[in-house]
Order: structure tokens, then C-alpha cells, then sequence
């Protein structure tokens, strides 16, 4: 009998990424689109619902008691890689990340399946096993959950989390002074997409898929040490390291200076971009981000300030911390398992802008 670390081996071969229009992340709404509806809509109020959705943070807080309040998100998407059993890993370390970037800890789950009435269920065992596996590694229950018919295959899950109400890490709270800490390289977008053309070498994807199964559990273990006085953090996933970037210097009221050679690229990222594996999710991201990002270099390659709008898919924890703790933060977390985290810039007083340096 497999254990849930083990694929399922019986599922016929089918090359997922070829199923659907868009994947993994990628497949999100543009940022644009969903910040417009979003701020049409009526706020409710609720005095222990800590953070809603008016910041676009990762993760709702709602608070149940003096000590312990509910940390809750939902992602699901579809294939972004063409293998089931990875695809589930991918999809449950993605959902996972939203209670890690907020600085909680996962308890439960339910999972959310689209899935063709005639699709061959070998392969929906093998995405379920999936991420059963990667819910197993982070400690998290899985207590039921709901499937659709759909030509196009989505999974994810609905995650409850816990965390001490002051203890929050939101999105609004950088200050001027800080340092920025990255976790992961940067590239899964344009990689999966030159995956689902046939233009990716196996290298690159194994980089990517590497980077996409690496939980930000022992990340935010890290960034949550008493030790290390953490101002605010995100996670970098759909709307690109611009995009969440962006969020963070809007609700911070704040500007933020970013050195790109401080940034991680996945091995044939840059490849995928010269070779015009373009997700649409990256133009989205741009056209959503790019009116507050001033380049202040001409050694900015037009490749690298592509990249910097690429939909990320269980991509990095971006931290702002007090400068003088920093260092030693970025080494704590390479020790954790995060080899490509790196101090990326710094938190400036000023109005909402990106400075790339």
C-alpha cells in the first residue's frame, strides 16, 4: 500500500499543461480586474475581523478570542507542470503560503477539485495524492471538500490557519528604514509557460518545479522569531514580485528601493522570455504595476524588468525587517532551506512608488 509520500503509478499519460489555456498561477484574474471590482464592493463590519480583503493582503484574520484568532485563504488553480502527482504538490504548497506569509500556522483544509465528467480518475487520484503529501509534510488536516465538473482541470484548497492576534505579519506595516528579504528565485511563470510550448529543457523545469514544492513553512518560523524585528511580509506569488511589491508600498505608504542584481533568477528564465514564453498573467501584472516603477539604471536589461512581472506560482515570503537585523535574517533562512534568499532593497519615506536600482 503507497504511503502518501508516494505517487500513484496507474494514471495514463497525459500531458496536463496541454489541457487547459493557462497555468498555475497564471490563470489568476488580472490584478487590475479584481482590485476594481473589489473596491466597489460594501465593507463589513466586524470588530474581530482584524484583516478583509480592502488591503489585499494574503489572508483573512479573524479574531475568536484574546490569544488566538483564525487565519483563513483560498487558492486553486490549474496545471501549470504536466505530471498529476507534482501538480498536487504544487497546488497544496501554493494554498499553504498564504498562512505561512501572514506568520500563522496551518491546521486544517479543504479541498476545491475541477474535474472533466469523463477525465480518466487515475489522474485525479494521483493530484489528490499530491497534495495530500505536501499537507502531511506542513502539518495540516485535510477534512473534506467539493468537486465541479469542468473541462478544465483546477485544484487547490480552502486553509485554516491559527495565530495570536498581535502577531500579525500583514502588508501595510513596512517602515521607512527597513531592509527587504527575499526567499526564492524568480521565474516559474515563463518557465511553465515554455513547459506547456515545448520549448523548456528538462533543467529548467526540474529548477522551477524544485522552487514550487519548497513550502514557506520553515521560512515563517524564521521571520516570526522574536529575535528578528519583522515589520511586514507577502508572499510573491500571481501578481508577480511587482505586483505584491506594489501592494506593499500602497498599503505601507511608502517607497520602495530594489536592487535587481540582488535578485535570484531560476536557471532558463531568461531563456524562456528571449525565446517569447510571455504568460498572459506577466502583461497583466505589468500593465497593473508598471505605472509606479521607476527604472533608475540603464544596466536593467528589458529581460530582467520583464521577469520582475512574472506570475509566480508557491513563490517567496518578500520581508521587510528592521535593516540592522537583516543579514543575519537572509542567513538564518539560507540555513532553513532557502539557498536563494537574498537582501533585495530597502524601505524609503515617500509617496507609494517602485525604484528599481
Amino acid at each position: 500500500m503507497p504511503t502518501l509520500s508516494d505517487p500513484v503509478t496507474n494514471a495514463s499519460n497525459v500531458r496536463l499543461t496541454q489541457t487547459v489555456k493557462a497555468g498555475g498561477c497564471a490563470s489568476k484574474l488580472a490584478p487590475g480586474t479584481l482590485t476594481d471590482v473589489l473596491s466597489r464592493l460594501p465593507q463589513q463590519q466586524d470588530e474581530n475581523l482584524l484583516v478583509g480583503f480592502e488591503s489585499a493582503d494574503d489572508a483573512g484574520i479573524y479574531r475568536i478570542s484574546a490569544d488566538q484568532a483564525l487565519v483563513q485563504t483560498v487558492d486553486f488553480f490549474t496545471p501549470m507542470v504536466d505530471d498529476p502527482f507534482t501538480y498536487g504538490r504544487i497546488a497544496a504548497t501554493n494554498a499553504l503560503s498564504d498562512v505561512y506569509a501572514m506568520g500563522g500556522r496551518a491546521l486544517t483544509a479543504l479541498t476545491l477539485v475541477c474535474f472533466p465528467q469523463d477525465g480518466d480518475t487515475a489522474v485525479l487520484e494521483q493530484v489528490l495524492h499530491g497534495g495530500l503529501s505536501v499537507m502531511e509534510v506542513a502539518g495540516c488536516t485535510v477534512v473534506g471538500g467539493h468537486s465541479v465538473r469542468d473541462t478544465e482541470i483546477k485544484f487547490g484548497y480552502a486553509v485554516t490557519g491559527m495565530i495570536h492576534p498581535d502577531r500579525v505579519l500583514r502588508n501595510t506595516t513596512a517602515k521607512p528604514g527597513d531592509a527587504l528579504v527575499f526567499t526564492k528565485a524568480l521565474g516559474t511563470g515563463v518557465i511553465t509557460t515554455a513547459l506547456k510550448q515545448g520549448r523548456a529543457k528538462q533543467a529548467w523545469v526540474n529548477e522551477a518545479i524544485a522552487s514550487m514544492t519548497t513550502l514557506n513553512k520553515d521560512a515563517a518560523e524564521v521571520i516570526t522569531r522574536a529575535k528578528f524585528d519583522v515589520h511586514a511580509a507577502t508572499d510573491v506569488t500571481g501578481f508577480g514580485l511587482m505586483g505584491h511589491a506594489r501592494e506593499l508600498a500602497f498599503g505601507s505608504n511608502v517607497e520602495l528601493r530594489i536592487d535587481t542584481a540582488a535578485i535570484q533568477v531560476l536557471d532558463g528564465a531568461i531563456d524562456a522570455i528571449r525565446l517569447g514564453c510571455i504568460p498572459g498573467g506577466l502583461l497583466a501584472n505589468r500593465e497593473f504595476a508598471e505605472c509606479i516603477v521607476n527604472v533608475q539604471s540603464s544596466s536593467i536589461s528589458d529581460d530582467v524588468r520583464t521577469l520582475l512581472f512574472d506570475p509566480q506560482t508557491a513563490g517567496g515570503l518578500l520581508v521587510s525587517v528592521r535593516a540592522e537585523h537583516a543579514d543575519v535574517l537572509v542567513n538564518e533562512l539560507q540555513a532553513a532551506g532557502y539557498p536563494n534568499t537574498r537582501r533585495i532593497g530597502e524601505v524609503l519615506a515617500g509617496r507609494p512608488a517602485i525604484s528599481l536600482v
